[in-house]
C-alpha cells in the first residue's frame, strides 16, 4: 500500500512539474511571439494556395499566385525578426527537451537543443524559399513553403510542450506526419534540422 502511495505522489510531483515547466515555456515564447503576424501570415498563406490549386481558370491562378508574393515576404522578413529577437534570449532559457521529462534541461543540458539555433535554420529555410532562387514553379513553392511553415511550428510546439505532443498536433491539424514535413522542406532545411535535433 506504501508503494502505491509513493507511486501516486511522485506522479503528482511529476505532473505539477512538467505543467509549471511547459507554462513557463508558452509565457516565453507568446511574449516575443506577440509583436508579429507569423500566425496571421501563415494562415493567409495557407488559404490562399489551397485557393490558387482549386482555381481552374490559369490566368486567375497565376493572379492569386502574385498577390501572395507580399504575405510570403513579410512572414520571411517576421520570422527573420523574430528568431533575431529570440537569439538574444540566455541559453538556459531556450533549450528544447528531447524527452518529456520535467526540468531535463537543468540537470542535463547535453540532452536538449538549442531553440534559437532553430528558429535561425527557419529563417533561413523561409527566406530561401520565399526568394525561390531554384525558380521552382509557384506550386512547388508553395508546397514547400507550407512544409517550411509546418516544420517551424513543430518547432515551437516541441519547445512548449513535447516532440509527441507537436508531431500529434501536426497530424491532428494538418493531417502531415513530421516524416513527411521534414522530407518536403528544403534540403539545406531538411540536413541543418536533422543536425541539430539528432
Amino acid at each position: 500500500m506504501e508503494s502505491v502511495v509513493l507511486a501516486l505522489l511522485l506522479a503528482f510531483a511529476w505532473v505539477v512539474l512538467k505543467t509549471r515547466d511547459e507554462r513557463r515555456r508558452i509565457v516565453l515564447l507568446g511574449s516575443h511571439l506577440r509583436h508579429y503576424q507569423i500566425e496571421k501570415l501563415m494562415e493567409q498563406l495557407t488559404q490562399g494556395y489551397l485557393r490558387a490549386l482549386d482555381e481552374p481558370d490559369a490566368a486567375r491562378q497565376a493572379q492569386i499566385w502574385s498577390n501572395l508574393d507580399v504575405a510570403e515576404q513579410q512572414l520571411a522578413a517576421q520570422f527573420a525578426r523574430f528568431s533575431a529577437e529570440v537569439a538574444r534570449l540566455p541559453a538556459e532559457q531556450t533549450r528544447v527537451c528531447r524527452w518529456t521529462l520535467p526540468l531535463i534541461d537543468r540537470w542535463w543540458p547535453a540532452s536538449t537543443f538549442d531553440l534559437r539555433a532553430a528558429l535561425a535554420i527557419h529563417a533561413r529555410g523561409l527566406q530561401a524559399v520565399t526568394d525561390n532562387a531554384e525558380g521552382r514553379s509557384p506550386k512547388a513553392r508553395a508546397r514547400m513553403l507550407l512544409a517550411e511553415m509546418l516544420l517551424m511550428q513543430h518547432t515551437c510546439h516541441w519547445f512548449c510542450k513535447s516532440r509527441a505532443v507537436a508531431s500529434a498536433r501536426l497530424l491532428a491539424r494538418h493531417r502531415t506526419s513530421y516524416a513527411q514535413a521534414l522530407e518536403a522542406v528544403s534540403p539545406a532545411t531538411r540536413r541543418e534540422h536533422q543536425a541539430l535535433v539528432g
